[in-house]
């Protein structure tokens, strides 16, 4: 009998649902934009009644309630997503789908989708897109421990061109997130990030505070390397501009175990996959002692 894994990248923006076979190879995908809970999560049911599988890995948006001793455990809790504060996410699709499901953050799920595809089993994983979060795995392991990580919250400092701009987020103003994220383009220029030129000295200012998390991350966790995802590193020479600020702020404090090329990268899971990547081998680690 065959073995079938799901995956589900619950985004803010849209979900992602997949399915692999036992061997982890995509046989098939559906997107769909991220709207109200109950029509969400009903499209998420329907989809997987109609293609069953043994497990599934969810990888979440959050922040989570990951303590598996709470009252609130497989809950979006505190989100600033309209509408999607104190969701039972993990406990409706259990009970429509009757199956172990394995709830992690997203960013968690990347960094074990990359974990799996490039065999480093210490590394950190910062997706920067409509919003910032972060994950790392320490010897094959998650880090946390009632919760997980809100790396794209830190404080930083203020780049002396941006001193103005209040940042976005509605909780902490110009933590990380606040004046990193996707969306912080649009608020200081009117524009959509996508649509600013590459030579604007905005991706400066960007690769500023986005070194500042790498360098952060490099003397807290002691990766093997930083991968950096999301919208925000599709833009060209925005991993370089990042590595050129990040040996400028090291100052040659430590020795990096590789090349800065090596050592801050880019996902090598194609097509922004690696969060379904790692949400296979999360569903696959409920049937084993992974």
């Amino acid at each position: 009998m065959s073995v079938y894994y799901g995956s589900i990248e619950a985004g803010g923006t849209k979900f992602v649902l997949a399915i692999a076979d036992e061997h982890f190879n995509i046989i098939k995908k559906f997107k769909f934009a991220t709207t109200t809970p109950q029509e969400t999560i009903s499209k998420t049911i329907k989809y997987f009644k109609e293609n069953r599988v043994s497990a599934i890995g969810l990888g979440s948006f959050g922040p989570i309630d990951l303590n598996l001793s709470s009252k609130t455990y497989g809950y979006i809790t505190s989100t600033p997503k309209v509408g999607w504060k104190n969701i039972n996410l993990v406990g409706q699709l259990k009970e429509a789908l009757d199956i172990p499901i394995y709830f992690t953050t997203d960013v968690n799920a990347s960094a074990y989708g990359e974990m799996k595809n490039t065999g480093i089993k210490n590394l950190v994983y910062l997706t920067i897109g409509t919003g910032i979060g972060g994950g790392a795995i320490q010897n094959g392991y998650f880090i946390g421990g009632i919760g997980h990580s809100e790396m794209g919250h830190q404080r930083i400092n203020r780049h002396r061109d941006d001193l103005t701009f209040e940042g976005i987020c509605p909780f902490h103003g110009d933590c990380l997130e606040g004046v990193a994220a996707g969306p912080s383009l649009e608020a200081r220029t009117g524009i959509l990030g996508e649509k600013i030129s590459s030579n604007d000295p905005i991706w400066d200012i960007l690769s500023y505070y986005i070194a500042q998390a790498a360098i952060n991350a490099t003397l807290t966790l002691a990766p093997e390397c930083i991968i950096l995802g999301g919208g925000v590193m599709e833009k060209p020479n925005m991993i370089s501009l990042i590595q050129k600020q990040f040996i400028s702020m090291l100052n040659n404090y430590i020795d990096l175990p590789c090349s800065v090329e090596k050592y801050i990268r880019l996902p090598t899971v194609k097509e922004n996959g690696s969060a379904t990547l790692g949400n296979f081998y999360l569903a696959y680690s409920l049937f084993t002692k992974e």
